[in-house]
Formats: C-alpha cells, sequence, structure tokens
C-alpha cells in the first residue's frame, strides 16, 4: 500500500502543475474579457489554491505514506481524501455536461482517463482508511 500512496503523490505532482497550464490551454485571457474582475480574479486564485492544495497532497503521499497507512491520524487523514477524491468522482458524471466529451475522440480518451485514475484515487485512500 505504501508503494501505491507513493505512486500517487508523484501523479498529484503532476496534476498540480497541470493546473499551471489552465490560463493558456483554456484561452483565460479572452475568455474571461467578459467575466467581471471578481470573477476572473476568482478564477485564477482558486485554480491556484486547488492546484497548490493537490501537490501538498502529492508530498503528503510521497513522504508521509507510512504514517498514512499505520496511524490514526493518517487514517483519518485518508479517510478525508477518500470523501474528497470520491465527490470528485461523483463530480466527473454529475458536474461536467456530456456534451463536453461525447463524440470527440481526444476529449472521450480524457474523460475515460480521469475517472480511472479518480476511481483509483477514492480506492487506495479507502483502502487505506479500512486496512
Amino acid at each position: 500500500m505504501e508503494l501505491q500512496l507513493k505512486i500517487i503523490g508523484f501523479i498529484l505532482i503532476a496534476l498540480s502543475l497541470i493546473h499551471l497550464t489552465f490560463p493558456k490551454k483554456f484561452n483565460w485571457k479572452e475568455e474571461f474579457k467578459s467575466v467581471s474582475l471578481i470573477n476572473k480574479e476568482m478564477m485564477y486564485i482558486h485554480t491556484f489554491f486547488i492546484g497548490l492544495l493537490i501537490l501538498l497532497n502529492g508530498l503528503l503521499c510521497i513522504f508521509c505514506a507510512s504514517d498514512l497507512i499505520n496511524t490514526k491520524l493518517g487514517k483519518q487523514i485518508s479517510l478525508g481524501l477518500f470523501i474528497f477524491w470520491c465527490f470528485r468522482l461523483l463530480f466527473q458524471f454529475i458536474g461536467y455536461s456530456s456534451r463536453l466529451w461525447k463524440g470527440k475522440s481526444f476529449e472521450t480518451i480524457i474523460h475515460v482517463l480521469f475517472t480511472i485514475l479518480w476511481s483509483y484515487l477514492t480506492t487506495i485512500f479507502l483502502l487505506v482508511y479500512v486496512r
């Protein structure tokens, strides 16, 4: 299980770094021209903090895997991470319209890959908690 948490850690660090590309990838400069300043700044700031939180979770999984598995506090943190990723998995289906990916090869592949990733994270954190 420790190896699984370390793998998750590296995946989460990579995922956090991907957040740095969002403004350019999703053309926020152009897309947000008509959006109020508060909404624009909230998107940038929330994206930064989500990326930071994911980075810190990744570091936690790499450097504290044994503690997550073997301590009461670690198990409680794992339960929290299970709940977080379980909701993320759920929102993969109820939060995004299928019109964003259905009938589009690349987007469908990304949708399936992230569904698998959220399922993997959810499962591992649940297993860490219950063992």
